[in-house]
């Protein structure tokens, strides 16, 4: 049994997502920063798909009433168990009726804790991420808050001890952040200098930086006409063009359906690196062909692949 002794920012619990449901207007959800959050499950020896708490800006605090391994990836959270700071992106035993806590994020903006055996909420449309907009999933559909009990399930497909992630596989957070992106569906309602000028400009997160949007503030990108179109469908990632010519780009709960022209979309291995930048941060985009994205998602499957060979298999 875990106890949340400190809520955090914005505490929820996610999984890998709740595919198939956004015909009905249900969006996919899941951990904002993919990368961190399977490595996390991968350390302690879960499924990809086991639950575990994601953490957004500042962290929380948990009493654990047993001792659990557990694993910290993604931004650095300042994590300290019973006031002893604990490595990044490693997996490290938190002994019985002990507290892990964690702080403002020194680098990277979110952080994911996973538990051997990960979270044990119920399943939802078959998955246990929250989507708090639509009250689904989690956690009672809500963030998490002081007070709040959390048990361990069962996810587990592999031995797993006290491991820390070779270097090579920790990304640098910087407040610079390029973005990969493929043009379309709707880039032919702007001129080939608007785009030019898009592609050349440096856009700042604003404040509005949650796991329905991402807004930047920088150059407006004027449409051809009016930057309306029929609502069609909408991905995570898709950078849209609202009225004003603000550039605004879909994170892990967006709407499943958009009104405004789509100028293209964050390729998909990318979308981590969005998720990890904070407010302030500068974005520019750089446009890639579809064979570049399919082979960044390769990239990123063999990382998995060698991830779990270093933590499970040569030890």
């Amino acid at each position: 049994m875990i106890t949340i002794t400190q809520q955090g920012e914005y505490t929820t619990i996610q999984d890998q997502g709740r595919w198939g449901y956004q015909a009905y207007g249900m969006p996919v959800s899941g951990a904002m920063d993919r990368y961190s959050s399977q490595v996390a499950n991968i350390l302690v020896g879960n499924s990809p798909e086991a639950a575990l708490v994601e953490m957004t800006a500042a962290g929380a605090a948990f009493k654990f009433d047993e001792e659990q391994l557990v694993a910290v990836c993604g931004a650095n959270m300042q994590g300290e168990i019973d006031g002893r700071p604990v490595e990044n992106w490693s997996a490290f035993v938190v002994p019985r009726h002990s507290e892990l806590r964690f702080s403002t994020a020194l680098s990277g903006y979110r952080a994911y804790l996973a538990v051997r055996g990960g979270i044990d909420v119920p399943t939802v449309l078959g998955s246990k991420s929250t989507c708090p907009r639509a009250k689904v999933g989690g956690y009672e559909g809500r963030t998490l808050r002081q007070g709040d009990v959390l048990y361990v399930g069962q996810a587990i497909v592999s031995p797993a001890k006290p491991y820390w992630l070779h270097p090579q596989y920790i990304p640098h957070y910087s407040e610079e952040v390029v973005l990969r992106m493929i043009l379309g569906p709707q880039d032919n309602m702007f001129t080939t200098e608007v785009v030019d000028a898009f592609f050349s400009s440096v856009y700042k997160v604003t404040q509005q930086a949650d796991r329905i949007i991402y807004g930047l503030k920088g150059p407006r990108v004027k449409p051809i006409g009016k930057a309306d179109i029929v609502s069609d469908a909408m991905c995570q990632g898709a950078i849209q063009i609202i009225a004003n010519g603000t550039p605004v780009i879909m994170t892990a709960d967006h709407q499943t359906t958009g009104g405004f022209a789509k100028l293209g979309s964050v390729i998909w291995a990318d979308l981590p690196f969005l998720a990890q930048a904070k407010p302030g941060d500068a974005i520019t985009f750089a446009c890639v062909e579809e064979q570049v994205a399919i082979d960044a998602l390769q990239i990123e499957s063999n990382q998995y692949h060698e991830i779990v060979n270093l933590a499970h298999t040569k030890k």
